[in-house]
């Protein structure tokens, strides 16, 4: 079956894809495959499309971008690697968590990728080095794993260095466990009572947070999770309901009525994961294309927020903030 026919004919499958119709004329396939939600997304594709845009790739013109969205399903997401591979695209871009990047990996060793990822790339097994990456995928690292420690001293900051501090976690996310290792070894080193809650669904969310009284927790830290990105008011919600002083992985969290947020900025690393698309079609390697390290992490307060939950927020954390939100 003729590359053309064959993806006329995925518009009869399970999976549903987005984009523009593919031209007549010869040009690029690039397959854009996220285990999250469009909805969730959205502004991290048009992230994406503008870094493409400024190495001179705009879709539905020189390049056409199939998109494949998981939902947070990694069968749905696995599904669409596979169909990716098949077409088969010019290059694949994995992003929204780790298994759309571990399913590119392990599906083709010819098709070139670039990815986002959270953990170590190097620890993880993703690439060989940082500087040279060697094989088919390069990644943009949001570095979400290693700013564990940062969030704990910044909870053990707004409570006073004493008290519970609760860590929520999606456990169908493989990083999950890495993630709670990191807490444990952090709060052991400063002899901090610590408590995991579980949630990977909106019911699991309720009962995590109602749970927390319960463990005498006085603060909260979300673990950066794509599902966590998609129901950002939910999450923020349940904070202000149980007047829970919850620290976030990201900006989005904050301009919801969420109390802080540190981490990388996801847009920006989202723009990266363009421009290096956009490299790769122009011919460079993945294999020699370095790991993009975030080289800013935002703090970012709601002092409005604050007020609201009764909380003065120490000078120490006002000093360093990037953004304070009034």
């Amino acid at each position: 079956m003729k590359r053309r026919e064959f993806i006329t004919g995925l518009s009869g499958v399970a999976i549903l894809w987005t984009s523009g119709a593919r031209a007549r004329q010869p040009r690029p396939l690039v397959g854009y495959v996220s285990n999250g939600s469009e909805t969730a997304y959205a502004l991290f594709a048009d992230a994406f499309r503008q870094g493409l845009r400024q190495v001179g790739f705009v879709d539905g013109q020189n390049v056409s971008i199939r998109y494949g969205w998981g939902d947070n399903n990694v069968a749905k997401t696995s599904d669409i690697v596979a169909q990716l591979v098949r077409l088969p695209v010019d290059l694949i871009v994995a992003s929204g968590g780790d298994p759309a990047v571990r399913h590119a990996k392990a599906a083709t060793k010819d098709i070139p990728i670039v990815a986002t990822c959270g953990p170590d790339p190097v620890e993880t097994g993703l690439v060989a080095s940082i500087k040279q990456p060697g094989g088919n995928l390069t990644c943009i690292s949001v570095f979400s794993v290693q700013l564990v420690p940062k969030s704990l001293q910044l909870a053990r900051e707004i409570i006073g260095n004493s008290g519970v501090i609760a860590f929520l976690l999606n456990p169908k996310n493989p990083n999950a466990k890495i993630n709670w290792q990191e807490m444990e070894e952090t709060a052991t080193g400063l002899s901090q009572t610590i408590v995991q809650v579980n949630a990977s669904d909106a019911m699991e969310c309720e009962a995590a947070f109602a749970g927390l009284s319960a463990q005498s927790a006085k603060a909260l830290i979300v673990m950066a999770d794509p599902y966590f990105n998609g129901i950002v008011e939910k999450l923020v919600a349940l904070a202000h309901q149980y007047a829970l002083p919850t620290i976030f992985p990201r900006r989005e969290f904050v301009s919801a009525g969420g109390l802080m947020s540190y981490g990388s900025n996801l847009s920006e690393a989202y723009r990266q994961l363009g421009i290096y698309a956009g490299r790769v079609l122009k011919g460079d390697k993945p294999a020699d294309l370095p790991v993009v390290l975030p080289t800013r992490f935002d703090l970012i307060v709601n002092l409005k927020t604050a007020k609201s939950l009764n909380i003065d927020l120490p000078t120490s954390i006002l000093l360093r903030a990037d953004e304070i939100v009034e």
